[in-house]
This record gives C-alpha cells, structure tokens and sequence, in this order.
C-alpha cells in the first residue's frame, strides 16, 4: 500500500489553505476554505448553487479546485457517484466540463435536473415570470379559498391556514400556466425553495421541528418570498450565461449508485463526490416537507418505498434486521483487505451487544456493516470508469455509533488498495460533532471530517 503524497495532492492542500473567503456572516471570522469544504456554505451564496439550500451537500470550490489542479477542460469528463442536488454538475458545467452524475434519491434528482438546465431564451422566461407573478399577485389579493385539507399533518404545522392556501394556490397555478416544461420546472424549484423560508415552523435541516421549541418568530408571506426567490433564480441565469465556457455535455442518471454505470471503462478523468455519512442521518427524511407538499409521498411508508429503500445503508431507520445474515460484513471486503474485515467484524459484534444495553436498541451494527458492503460496491464501480492515474475525490466523516470508532477514511482507502487504486492519501478538513460536547448521553470520541483522495 502506498501512502506518498503525490504534487497534485499537495496542491489541492496548498490551495484548500488559502483563506481568502469572506465571512459567511457580518462579525464572523473568515474561514478557510478547507473547514468549509465538507458544509453547503460556500453554495449559500452562489448563482445556482442556492436554489434549493441543501446542507448535505458539499462546497462546490472543491470542484473548481480539482479541476484547476488536474486541468480539465471540454474534452474532458467528471463523475459525481452521489450527485444529490448537483454540486459537481452546476460547477462543471459552469467551467466548462462535462459531467456525469448519478442520484437516486428521485426528488433531488429532479433538483439537480433544474439546476443543470440553462438553455433558456432570457427574454421569453423573463416575459413569462413576469406574467405568472402578475397572475398570482391578482388572484392572492381577492378572497381566496382556505381549503388545504389534502395536506398530511407535518404541512399543516408549519404554515398558518391561510399561507399554506396561498402556497397550495401557487402551486395550482404553476401546473395550469401556459408555459414550457422547463419552465415549469424552473417555477417548481422556485416553490420548493420558498416551502422553508416562508415556513413559522423550524425548518432547518436535517429535520423539519414543528414545535413551539423550534419556531421562528415570524411567518413569511409565502407569494413574497416566492417572488424574491424567482427573481434571484433569474439573476442568476443571467450571471452564469453571461460567463459560461465553452458548451458541454451534463448528463444526470437516476439509479442505484451500487450498480453497474452505464459508462465504458476507463472514460472518466475525475470523480469527485460526498457520500452519506456513517452518522444516521436519515437522507430520505430530509425532503420529507417538499415531498410531503407537493404529493411525492404522504407517509413514512411511502418515503421507505419511493426513496429510503433506494439508498446506501447510512442509517438505523433503513435496517430490517432479517434482511442480514449472522455475519453481516460481506465477505468480500476480506478478500479486499483482511485486516479491515476483521476489525469491522469485530466492531459490528461488540456493537450488537451494546445495542440490548442501551433504550433505543439502535441497529447501528448492520448500519455499520450495510454501510461497507453499499459504499465498497460504488468505489469499485468508480475504479471501473476511471482512467488510469485518475483521482477519486471523497468527502468523508468518520463516526462512533455507541462510542465504537469506525475510522471510515481509513477503512475506504484501504479497502480502494484492495480493489485496485494505486494509493490513497487523506487530508482533515475539520474536527465535528464539538457542539454535542454538553450532552452527558453523548459519546467523547472525537470526529473529524476530511478528504480522501484516492489514485487508480
């Protein structure tokens, strides 16, 4: 196994140091780029990156980082294996790079679908905003109808009566407007980004908290923050047209990301990307307001079917324990690396027993172990696609379920030398999880978040 830092790697490090950032708010201090790679901050302020605020996402200056550093350009292709709400793809296209990105998580799929479409005629899309935000601006000044009924329990909680009949009534009037399917697209996102802002109910992520405890103080007018959102939207398409390279080809694919690509060996240049964290973030529960409104699903049950079932093992509420044998840990990561299978093997153990130990009797030993066998499977499809001496970027966290540390960087890059990768090497980003110390029930493991590189 090699470990030697090759010079591309070290000026990624180099330029990740840079802080030459402004501060994310008034009064803060600035923060270099490297603690900030693994947040969605950098995207709160970028032209298309905003239009849907999806923290699980990356910054996507890591993107223009790999590409300045490896020199890609329009004959060249990225590859996001997890492209979520399209990070990887927006920053490709918009430097001129062509990209494939894989998803299948369908709503933010559907996001990131919006997010890469810019073939609009400024003026046409211009004409036809202006003449729906008449339209709603007329229809929401008369007496409206309160009927709001078809919504589950979560929606009403997080609207008064009234604003959540003007949202229904924006939303109505969105799939009944005389405009393109693209357009209607672009309206759409609009509206999904608006649900949070416009919403009384704590709805930051990961989790939406409909509760006294969360709320904010004020309710926004959902039609104004509708309208400032379009217009932001347009901004935006203005400035990154106004800017963009060369034409490339951006294609999305919803799939599992376990199976095989469609993609010819040894055709990518770059796969970048940020998987699930071993943290037991439930990923499908993190739309659950947007799809609840807009009628993708209206239970748990049906977010289990349409989504949760159709992702990486990252979390407890993913498990089904007949699903798995007396010895989950595939056997196949022995045959990668036997030392990492038996450490993980004996760490799935000692966590069963804790599990009968502790209230929640949390399945965080098959998490850990469906966790491995899923994100084994992407890493070697990744290896597959790649073009030899080509670099796999992995935003990573580790993580210590009942206080088990499972170094996830370590076991992925070792596991990656069995596949095939010719080294691998890691860089910390940031420490995370400090804001838990307080809590007694907490685990005192210490976590970091940081890159893993890996060369095939």
């Amino acid at each position: 196994m090699e470990k030697n830092k090759s010079r591309t790697g070290k000026r990624t490090r180099e330029q990740l140091a840079l802080n030459f950032y402004e501060p994310i708010s008034v009064g803060a201090a600035p923060r270099a780029l490297s603690e900030r790679v693994g947040t969605f901050q950098d995207s709160l302020r970028a032209p298309i990156h905003r239009w849907f605020k999806y923290p699980a996402g990356f910054s996507y200056k890591l993107v223009d980082t790999l590409i300045d550093d490896y020199g890609l350009d329009q004959l060249h292709w990225v590859l996001d294996p997890f492209v979520g709400c399209g990070t990887t793809a927006v920053a490709a296209k918009e430097r001129g790079v062509n990209c494939v990105g894989i998803e299948a998580h369908p709503f933010v799929y559907q996001v990131a679908q919006v997010k890469t479409f810019w073939d609009f005629d400024l003026g046409t899309l211009y004409h036809v905003i202006e003449t729906l935000l008449t339209a709603l601006h007329k229809r929401l000044s008369r007496n409206f109808s309160l009927d709001v009924v078809e919504f589950p329990e979560l929606i009403h909680k997080c609207y008064s009566q009234r604003n959540l009949a003007k949202l229904k009534i924006i939303r109505d009037t969105i799939e009944s407007f005389d405009c393109s399917e693209e357009e209607r697209n672009f309206f759409r996102l609009a509206l999904t980004d608006t649900l949070r802002t416009a919403s009384t109910a704590g709805t930051g992520w990961p989790y939406v908290s409909p509760s006294k405890y969360h709320a904010k103080q004020n309710e926004r007018d959902g039609l104004e923050v509708f309208d400032e959102q379009i217009r932001l939207m347009f901004g935006d398409l203005k400035t990154v047209l106004s800017r963009q390279r060369k034409q490339v080809e951006t294609r999305l694919l919803l799939m599992d990301t376990r199976q095989r690509y469609p993609l010819d060996d040894a055709s990518v240049d770059l796969a970048v990307t940020s998987p699930p964290y071993l943290n037991n973030y439930d990923y499908a529960d993190r739309t659950r307001l947007e799809m609840y409104f807009w009628g993708w699903a209206k239970s748990w049950s049906e977010i289990t079917e349409k989504v949760r079932d159709k992702l990486i093992i990252a979390a407890t509420t993913q498990i089904r324990r007949n699903d798995f044998s007396d010895d989950p840990v595939n056997p196949e990561i022995g045959n990668l690396d036997a030392q990492v299978y038996e450490e993980l093997r004996a760490k799935v153990r000692k966590l069963e027993r804790l599990r009968l130990e502790k209230g929640g009797k949390k399945s965080y030993d098959l998490m850990v172990a469906g966790y491995f066998n899923d994100v084994t499977q992407v890493v070697r499809q990744v290896y597959r696609v790649l073009k030899p001496r080509s670099p796999f970027a992995l935003i990573l966290g580790d993580s210590a379920p009942y206080g088990i540390h499972i170094p996830t960087e370590e076991y992925l890059g070792k596991l990656a030398i069995g596949i095939g990768f010719r080294r691998y090497e890691t860089q910390q980003l940031r420490t995370r999880g400090d804001k838990w110390n307080h809590n007694p029930q907490r685990h005192k493991v210490g976590l970091r978040e940081s890159i893993l590189i890996l060369e095939k």
